[in-house]
């Protein structure tokens, strides 16, 4: 056999030796929630200064950072790994500071809403929160034959172009059906949504900053529509070598793969957006503003309830017991990174200088 063909065999045995090594360390790292915490949480929780509830909201954000990055992370040593791991949990926990007062509802923000069109949705569910913080509303919702589906999609996708290009500070509501590709109500897909988002924005010399905006989607699916969307805003902008400044922040109603509730009867009512409404509308005295920190400390710990129940001590919650997984939705809130952040982050994990990340982070 010719020198060069042996180089060749054993050079590509090298390569599937290399391929098979890191595939097998990658699976060593727990592939599923449960697994994470059972392997893994005992020891990075005991590493940080925070409380068992404040751990069980960053929990998953965390589990799901580690699983993205699961070759690396399992590459190292043990006491390497979980430096990392307290590394990653510090840092979301960092992020979770910096933007907890960026203001969801309120004053001098504006606030456009888009409504399934056939499930008793009314538009006071965004106009009556709206008016509670002085925020100025525009509802987007079929209400007759005579308006279609089509049109009402082509004038809320104006409205949020708009939005995005005069840089009005904003906050976008979808209520209604999804899936991970689209907006399932007025079949808009994450493409479209983005290049609504990209189109008026568009400068070379300038970098894309839709630091202004908030999307919330309560829908089926919207963790999952919603990291679809960034990754397509960041992907265009790659086709269009568009810098990027900063995405929006996305607020979901429900987690990744999951399949979002109402209640039924007079009204479809979302879990998601009820709670919203009971927290920061219905009791009082209501805050001067709904802050992002409201949507990942008490939105979230109200929504936690759903598929769960309470373990009491004494007159103490000391954990939750599951009792219907169907039903938990656990929402999930991205925020955008800047450079700084992605140089932080490749640090903490070991990665080259140039190594691509995502500019956005589930923070819980």
């Amino acid at each position: 056999m010719p020198r060069r063909r042996l180089l060749h065999i054993r050079c590509l045995s090298i390569s599937l030796v290399a391929f098979w090594t890191i595939s097998a360390l990658a699976a060593d790292f727990p592939q599923d929630f449960d697994a994470f915490q059972a392997r893994l949480s005992p020891a990075i929780s005991a590493r940080l200064n925070v409380t068992p509830k404040h751990y069980r909201q960053i929990e998953p954000s965390l589990f799901h950072l580690c699983l993205d990055h699961a070759d690396q992370l399992a590459a190292l040593s043990d006491d390497a790994r979980l430096d990392a791991l307290v590394k990653l949990a510090e840092f979301i926990d960092r992020k979770r500071a910096a933007t907890g007062d960026a203001v969801v509802i309120g004053a001098d923000r504006t606030m456009i809403g888009l409504l399934d069109p056939a499930r008793g949705l009314e538009p006071k569910e965004i106009t009556a929160i709206a008016a509670g913080y002085d925020a100025q509303p525009t509802v987007f919702k079929q209400d007759t034959a005579a308006e279609s589906i089509r049109q009402v999609a082509d004038d809320f996708l104006t409205a949020v172009g708009k939005a995005a290009a005069d840089g009005t500070p904003t906050t976008v509501v979808v209520l209604g059906h999804g899936s991970p590709e689209e907006i399932q109500s007025y079949s808009i897909p994450f493409s479209r949504l983005a290049d609504t988002l990209l189109d008026g924005t568009v400068n070379a010399t300038t970098p894309v900053n839709l630091s202004h905006l908030v999307l919330i989607c309560d829908d089926c699916y919207s963790a999952d529509f919603l990291i679809n969307l960034g990754s397509r805003i960041e992907s265009r902008c790659r086709d269009r070598s568009l810098a990027i400044e900063s995405l929006p922040m996305m607020i979901a109603g429900t987690n990744r793969d999951r399949v979002g509730h109402a209640d039924f009867g007079e009204k479809f009512v979302p879990h998601f957006w009820k709670d919203v409404i009971e927290l920061f509308y219905v009791r009082q005295p209501r805050p001067n503003a709904v802050t992002l920190r409201d949507f990942f400390e008490k939105v979230d710990n109200m929504m936690y309830g759903y598929g769960r129940a309470p373990i009491v001590q004494g007159t103490q919650v000391t954990g939750y017991r599951l009792v219907d997984p169907t039903l938990c939705q656990d929402p999930v809130i991205f925020v955008p990174l800047s450079d700084a952040d992605l140089a932080e982050l490749r640090t903490i994990l070991g990665l080259p200088a140039d190594a691509p990340l995502p500019r956005f982070l589930d923070i819980g």
